[in-house]
């Protein structure tokens, strides 16, 4: 259902603009609203494709669009139709009344899958694209087996299939959470993270210093300019679940043993055996999901269609910095135009 619709100018990236059709979608599964962003060029008549995106941990739909950078407007003007999920507990979703999830899978079984029905019904076609960055494409991978015949695509953009490999900083934080989570109990916990952004902004120049106290950063030093940034933890950081992070530094330990789908591991079967096409995209300066952590969804997966990735980003530059527009976004536009015309 279409809540809003209206027609605005806005940035693709910065000074780079464009006129689109947006629209304030919402849908539901059960009683749990789902909000969702759609983006349309105003001057396209022929839809490429449509595609859904999807967010990644702590975060809300806004990370895909920033004021001065924007992803979703990037593919917008290229002829897709966009749709931006907020899921449950999330920006939009929050606001209309969805609780966070209960288990992540819950955003698996019924958010994407709300998502996906309501973007084919309001654009008439046939298939979506899933589109996740970090613990987003996670979802992906795990939602994509069950939508059957109407997923045409899935792609991650620095999602950790193996969580933590390549990263002893990482594992070692996350046994002390786990340990934390035995002692005291943690897993209810939610954080809001404005005041963690603002604090992470604040300290820019010693979290991009080499004798930073944590092992890990959000993006790679640099890679940002500072009004991009601001925006960014301004908008699109949003709640922080200690229960999904658990559940991720749980597989972690796991897959010490064996491997899996980043703590959903009852789906990594069925997403390996899935034959639609694949694009999973690393960042080689990504030191939350490493390229040793993303690679192994690419050499599991059976599809014959697939392709791998490595890109000269961290974490959230590969979606948003300075250098995105030239190398993650053409990228992804390409790849999704080539599958969109088969």
């Amino acid at each position: 259902m279409i809540l809003h619709e209206w027609v605005t100018e806005e940035s693709i990236d910065r000074q780079a603009r464009a006129t689109f059709i947006k629209s304030l979608v919402v849908t539901s599964r059960g009683a749990v609203p789902i909000a969702m962003a759609r983006t349309r060029a105003w001057s396209r008549d022929r839809c490429e494709g449509v595609v859904l995106l999807v967010h990644g941990f702590g975060q809300n739909r806004r990370a895909w669009h920033l004021p001065l950078r924007s992803p979703s407007n990037y593919l917008a003007a290229a002829g897709f139709d966009v749709f931006a999920i907020d899921l449950r507990g999330y920006g939009r979703s929050r606001d209309l009344g969805a609780r966070r999830a209960t288990d992540v899978s819950d955003h698996v079984r019924e958010d994407i899958p709300a998502a996906v029905e309501e973007a084919l019904r309001l654009s008439g076609a046939g298939s979506v694209f899933l589109v996740g960055h970090s613990l987003g494409g996670l979802l992906c991978y795990a939602a994509a087996p069950g939508l059957a015949g109407a997923v045409a695509g899935v792609v991650s953009l620095g999602s950790p299939y193996y969580f933590a490999a390549g990263q002893p900083g990482l594992r070692r934080f996350g046994d002390v959470l786990l340990w934390l989570d035995r002692m005291i109990g943690i897993k209810q916990v939610g954080v809001g993270l404005y005041p963690v952004a603002q604090a992470l902004r604040a300290g820019r120049t010693l979290l991009e210093s080499r004798l930073a106290p944590l092992p890990f950063r959000g993006y790679a030093p640099g890679s940002i300019e500072d009004d991009v940034l601001g925006e960014h933890m301004n908008r699109a950081m949003d709640f922080a679940d200690l229960g999904v992070i658990l559940t991720l530094f749980r597989s972690g330990v796991r897959q010490r043993v064996r491997g899996n789908i980043g703590g959903l591991e009852d789906y990594a079967q069925a997403f390996e055996r899935l034959a639609a096409p694949l694009l999973v995209v690393a960042g080689r300066y990504d030191d939350l999901a490493p390229p040793e952590s993303v690679r192994p969804a690419y050499v599991r997966s059976s599809s014959p269609d697939k392709t791998y990735r490595v890109l000269g980003h961290g974490h959230l530059d590969i979606l948003v910095g300075r250098f995105a527009p030239q190398t993650t976004w053409p990228l992804l536009e390409g790849w999704l135009a080539k599958r969109a015309r088969v």
